[in-house]
């Protein structure tokens, strides 16, 4: 282990808060541990030459645009919000959300907002101002500070916001008008440490375990077996990365065919292999898969 006075050392920045416990899943299941000490905000990690420090994630975008941290998890929207600029290594897809405009359905005219100056409260100022001047409203922004739901009606007459559902803005009575953005979460670096080749080493193969890990997650091992007459109908049928692999059965009893497949494909290909002659299916989950 090293500490951040390294000249080497890859510095990390872990999200705290609800991306917090996905992104420690990943780095899990890609076989990198973490171990809090006495200062929980700066755990140990089994990665060599990396040091770790827990941050809120619109903290890691603005410790990664000053260069005090090298990579780190954020969300694509306070990245958009700061409008940071640094290089996107890699979407988890964790966390997927929505950044929305929503209002009070009461306040909606024929589904459209009523043509008078509007208060419209966010966190994300520098969005939601680009968000009024596209749509050329009359509107001013306030900004809040978590649970921007409660402002409309008294506080505000409606709001831009991040939503997973949408289920808690319905709760709280609001519809939503507009989607500004998707985001998620992502692992990102500041410019000037991909241009240093120790630590871009670092970079890299740190990208190439998760992204291990997500392609895994995406896809699962299927296993068939099928007579020499079927074979070419049964591989035809493969969304395999690349060749499956084929191997011949005992007694000339015909093969084996093994392929890594999208998982969101299995309700239409089992049936179709079925179709085509495969027996003996079998679906696997591996833990990592490296192309």
């Amino acid at each position: 282990m090293t500490d951040d006075t390294s000249s080497t050392a890859l510095r990390l920045a872990l999200p705290k808060g609800r991306m917090h416990d996905e992104v420690l899943a990943l780095l899990a299941d890609a076989g990198i541990r973490l171990r809090a000490g006495s200062r929980s905000y700066r755990p140990t990690i089994s990665l060599p030459d990396c040091t770790v420090k827990i941050l809120k994630p619109q903290n890691i975008v603005e410790m990664l645009e000053i260069g005090s941290r090298d990579v780190g998890f954020a969300g694509a929207d306070w990245v958009a919000e700061l409008d940071a600029r640094l290089v996107e290594l890699l979407d988890t897809r964790l966390d997927p959300v929505r950044l929305v405009a929503a209002a009070p359905v009461g306040l909606l005219h024929d589904g459209a907002l009523p043509r008078r100056r509007l208060l419209i409260a966010s966190e994300y100022e520098r969005l939601t101002r680009d968000w009024i001047a596209r749509r050329g409203l009359d509107a001013t922004c306030v900004r809040s500070y978590g649970a921007t739901e409660v402002f409309p009606p008294e506080d505000a007459d409606l709001i831009v916001d991040n939503t997973a559902t949408g289920a808690t803005l319905a709760a709280n009575g609001m519809t939503i008008i507009d989607v500004l953005m998707a985001s998620s979460t992502r692992l990102y670096a500041h410019p000037a440490a991909l241009d240093d080749p120790p630590r871009r080493a670092r970079i890299d193969a740190l990208v190439l375990l998760l992204n291990s890990v997500l392609e895994a997650r995406r896809r699962v091992m299927l296993e068939v077996n099928v007579s020499a007459a079927n074979l070419e109908a049964v591989v035809a049928a493969l969304p395999c990365m690349r060749e499956p692999t084929i191997a011949p059965l005992h007694g000339d009893a015909g093969y084996a065919v093994k392929a890594a497949v999208p998982r969101d494909d299995l309700p239409v290909l089992i049936p179709a292999l079925r179709a085509r002659g495969a027996t003996d299916l079998v679906v696997t989950q591996p833990s990592q898969i490296v192309p």
